[in-house]
């Protein structure tokens, strides 16, 4: 019976700690208070609410975060499979290790998200290159890059603009792009552009060849990685069929003539 009610509790816990959640709505920056929602707002208003909870059936506050409660029934299902003491005791174990393993798992929205983050990275250093080259001013170049691109990245660079356009300060504006993969060079451009007020363009058009460079021999690298990995499926294929039809008829015949 223990077996079957730990089984049962682990598999209770992968399902609701893998169930994608709710993603919480973004806080935004408004243009000089109220007035008509510009363009990219409405479409952040619309992704937000496409990612989001259906209305009306969002998650009450009182609900346990699902990560930490599937580690919880992992937890129980441990303890329930030892039993006593010691089965208490490696159940905290357990829970204390699913919980930290399972936020480590990256949902299919989330790395999706990241990769488009990152492969429109090095078209918004170059279209920001071009505004900041056509006399605009850093803020309003952002927020123009940020309407003409879409996605997840323009959000961030929407922030960033409007952070500098309300008087924000570089590292406060700039840090929006710090979690996208990447943006690290951009982020290190600007802030030196902010303080020694050297020309962002030339920079950025740099930052934008080499991420496709980057690109590039990351693609490289994983074609290549993948050429090994297909080679060892056939290698634990052929390696026993090898074993049992070319060395162990041999090993037989010298044994046979040993003895």
């Amino acid at each position: 019976m223990g077996p079957a009610v730990a089984g049962a509790l682990l598999f209770v816990a992968l399902v609701v700690a893998v169930r994608p959640a709710a993603s919480p709505p973004v806080r935004r920056l408004r243009l000089l208070g109220a007035g008509t929602p510009r363009a990219s707002d409405r479409a952040e208003d619309g992704a937000e609410r496409s990612v989001g909870a259906p209305a009306g059936r969002s998650r009450p506050s009182w609900w346990p975060d699902p990560v930490r409660l599937g580690a919880g029934l992992a937890g129980v299902a441990v303890a329930v499979l030892l039993g006593g003491v010691p089965g208490c005791l490696a159940g905290v174990m357990a829970a204390l290790v699913a919980d930290r393993l399972l936020r480590r798992i990256e949902t299919r929205a989330t790395r999706d998200r990241r990769l488009r983050e990152a492969g429109d990275l090095p078209l918004a250093a170059d279209l920001l290159a071009m505004a900041l080259r056509a006399g605009a001013p850093v803020d309003r170049s952002v927020l123009a890059v940020a309407d003409a691109l879409g996605g997840p990245l323009a959000e961030r660079l929407g922030r960033v603009g409007r952070t500098l356009l309300l008087g924000g300060g570089p590292e406060e504006a700039w840090a929006h792009l710090t979690p996208v993969p990447g943006a690290e060079r951009l982020v290190a451009a600007a802030l030196r552009s902010s303080r020694s007020g050297a020309a962002l363009a030339g920079a950025l058009t740099r930052v934008a060849d080499d991420l496709r460079a980057d690109r590039s021999t990351a693609a490289e690298a994983s074609a290549r990685r993948a050429g090994v990995l297909i080679v060892l499926p056939l290698g634990l294929c052929f390696l026993p069929a090898f074993i049992l039809a070319g060395l162990v008829p041999v090993i037989v015949a010298v044994l046979g003539d040993v003895l």
